[in-house]
């Protein structure tokens, strides 16, 4: 890892977040919200610790999100984590649940109920309640992981008895899509879900969180009611594996 970074990096870190919270405010306020409804994740995934420090140091960023477990426990002890919220915001197996728990404030990628209860069973032996979000798989493909839309209702019945998890809301990763409108079709139907399990007053569900939006489309997500971006190369740059 370097000593420091340059001004250039700086620069444009600084440049890259001023410009991303421009983008949420007029996005927030074409929904009908205001600016500061809206949260934003920096994902950290392959990005060094100087440039996440610095991320969180001088530009205001409050919240990081790591897709890979062993990325996140490596890196850790290199963070400047006071007063940061940590989530954890890819697949995790259930083996690595005891080593995610005491490291991060939410776990978004809940994409079973065999996870949640797992999550559930880690938590009560830590004596934690985790906060967890349902990961939604909107475009029903086989590639990827996550909740099947038709399975909601009764996976919420089966958690709502889980006393060591509180589902804050629900997250998807939508289809590669061609168009805005195609995407934004996706956006618009996670939201519907997200509003229609509110109305619904679940045990042990709050529908507090609607986290969909990333680099390239975080600005269709937020005018169909995400109230959290997952946001990594527009601020870190490209990602280097």
């Amino acid at each position: 890892m370097t000593e420091s970074l340059s001004d250039e990096i700086k620069e444009r870190i600084s440049e890259n977040i001023k410009q991303i919270r421009e983008n949420i405010a007029s996005a927030a306020v074409k929904s009908g919200r205001k600016p500061e409804d809206i949260k934003l994740l920096a994902v950290t995934k392959t990005v060094e610790p100087l440039r996440i420090n610095y991320a969180m140091e001088k530009c205001g960023i409050k919240l990081i999100g790591e897709n890979r477990v062993q990325e996140l426990l490596s890196k850790s002890e290199h963070l400047k984590l006071n007063g940061i919220e940590t989530h954890l915001i890819g697949h995790l197996q259930t083996n690595k649940v005891k080593k995610t728990v005491p490291r991060v404030t939410m776990i978004q990628s809940v994409d079973s109920v065999r996870l949640a209860k797992e999550i559930s069973r880690v938590c009560e032996t830590l004596n934690l309640t985790m906060n967890i979000l349902l990961e939604i798989n909107i475009g029903n493909e086989a590639s990827k992981t996550g909740f099947k839309t038709e399975e909601l209702d009764e996976s919420l019945h089966e958690m709502a008895s889980l006393g060591n998890i509180s589902v804050r809301g629900l997250m998807c990763v939508p289809p590669i899509c061609e168009s805005p409108e195609e995407i934004s079709k996706y956006f618009e139907n996670m939201s519907r879900y997200f509003v229609d399990i509110r109305a619904k007053k679940y045990d042990n569900v709050f529908m507090e969180v609607l986290s969909m939006g990333m680099s390239d489309d975080y600005v269709y997500a937020i005018e169909n009611g995400s109230n959290l971006v997952r946001i990594g190369s527009a601020i870190f740059g490209a990602r280097i594996y």
